[in-house]
């Protein structure tokens, strides 16, 4: 448990870095360009990458050993940076803000890229409780996980905001740089206790679809949970979306900033509710409920336009978070056997990470160039005004009320599937193989190093 709670620090020393230095990039496009699109495309980006790396990030954290992942990663992420540093020196900044531009889009994926590289650590974190907390632990270890990223969230949140407003990009990408070296450091002088992963046979793919798939298959149901978060995600990035532009309509950049921090403290009081109490003796059936109730929030926290209203709403729907996506990691790490943990989880992230740049990239232009100008029209408010009220951000409402409606929906036909009986069922009688733990008992299937 202290090898695991000093990874744990690590990595949100690592995840601060990198989603500083991404919330930093959102916020300097749309102040400079005032485009939804542009936003949108960015954040469509970035999950898209995720995407197409993670089952390669996962095959890759169950070839090798967990630390040496996570510092290829780091070492990564610092280069990305480094680059993106040396583009900003080079260019004016309205070369590296013109959307028509080549510079605009090498400069924005250089930055993604070296965030993106980052999830290989994430997976890599995931296989590790497995590895080094026992079974029993495993809910509440997976809750401090929610917990530690919604401190990084509250640092990224706030300091993005004020660095973005006061210092502008050059200074951010310094603080970037310095923290992912400072990381990497730290990281260096860790150590996991595990032996080198066998080897597979001869011959490996570079990306081991078929061993991603065939693990996927072995546990009746899992597949279908993979399906529905995936769907969940089509949702979410109608957030990912449009969150930050309604924010900034409501909220000067640096409060924005100051309020993403203040409700991400729900992402804390969430992670922490989830270590102290567990997840309850069926974590699919918690993942459910939180999901249908995740969907009223959505629905509702514009339903005016009205400060207090989306900042509580945002607080209650992030305390939700850390209890959804440690549900579906406990599911996984019980009953899915740890040599083929890496591929599941990437092979999770590739496709539900898919869906939200879907969602991202048709509701970006949809919203800001169909809903936004209707519900702006006399048509748009004398039809829905009774419902949204009126104001200059009543589109990006409609849109989240009916996400949020649809997630509602989604949640409650999950419960009368057969998939949702059957893997509640393996969870609670047929538990996968697991490794030994350092210090004390268990399966042999990975034993700890001496």
């Amino acid at each position: 448990m202290r090898t695991f709670a000093q990874i744990l620090v690590n990595t949100a020393l690592a995840n601060v870095t990198t989603s500083f230095l991404w919330f930093a990039l959102t916020f300097w496009v749309y102040l400079e360009t005032r485009s939804v699109l542009a936003t949108g495309i960015i954040g469509g980006a970035y999950m898209l990458l995720v995407a197409l790396f993670s089952m390669l990030f996962g095959t890759i954290v169950d070839r090798h050993r967990k630390h040496r992942v996570m510092v290829f990663a780091g070492v990564t992420t610092l280069i990305s940076f480094g680059i993106a540093g040396i583009l900003y020196l080079l260019f004016p900044e309205s070369a590296l803000l013109d959307l028509g531009g080549p510079m605009f889009w090498v400069f924005s994926a250089i930055i993604l890229f070296g965030a993106v590289i980052e999830n290989m650590r994430n997976i890599a974190l995931s296989t590790t409780v497995t590895l080094l907390v026992p079974e029993e632990r495993r809910p509440n270890a997976n809750g401090l996980v929610g917990t530690v990223q919604g401190l990084a969230f509250i640092v990224t949140s706030v300091f993005s905001g004020l660095a973005i407003g006061l210092l502008g990009m050059g200074w951010t990408l310094v603080i970037a740089i310095a923290l992912s070296a400072l990381a990497l450091i730290h990281l260096l002088f860790l150590t996991v206790p595990e032996e080198q992963p066998e080897r597979e046979g001869d011959r490996q793919p570079l990306i081991d679809i078929r061993g991603s798939v065939t693990a996927v298959r072995a546990v009746t149901g899992l597949f279908a949970l993979l399906i529905f978060s995936t769907f969940n995600n089509l949702i979410g990035g109608v957030y990912m979306a449009l969150m930050d532009p309604y924010g900034l309509e409501l909220f000067p950049v640096e409060v924005w900033g100051v309020v993403l921090g203040v409700t991400s403290t729900g992402f804390i009081i969430g992670g922490l509710l989830v270590a102290k109490f567990g997840l309850g003796r069926n974590p699919i059936r918690t993942l459910l409920i939180l999901v249908m109730v995740m969907g009223v929030l959505g629905a509702l926290f514009t339903i005016r336009e009205s400060w207090w209203i989306y900042v509580v709403g945002i607080w209650m729907y992030m305390t939700l978070i850390p209890a959804v996506e440690a549900s579906e990691q406990t599911v996984i790490q019980r009953v899915v056997p740890f040599r083929t943990q890496g591929r599941v989880f990437g092979f999770a992230a590739a496709f539900e990470s898919a869906a939200a740049p879907i969602t991202a990239f048709l509701i970006a232009p949809i919203a800001e160039f169909a809903i936004i100008p209707y519900m702006q029209g006399d048509a748009g408010r004398a039809q829905l005004g009774w419902l949204l009220g009126d104001g200059e951000a009543r589109g990006i409402a409609l849109v989240f009320l009916v996400a949020g409606i649809v997630m509602v929906i989604a949640a409650a036909l999950a419960f009368l599937t057969r998939s949702y009986r059957t893997l509640s069922r393996q969870y609670r009688d047929n538990p996968a193989e697991q490794p030994e733990q350092a210090g004390g008992g268990g399966a042999t299937a990975v034993p700890a190093a001496e």
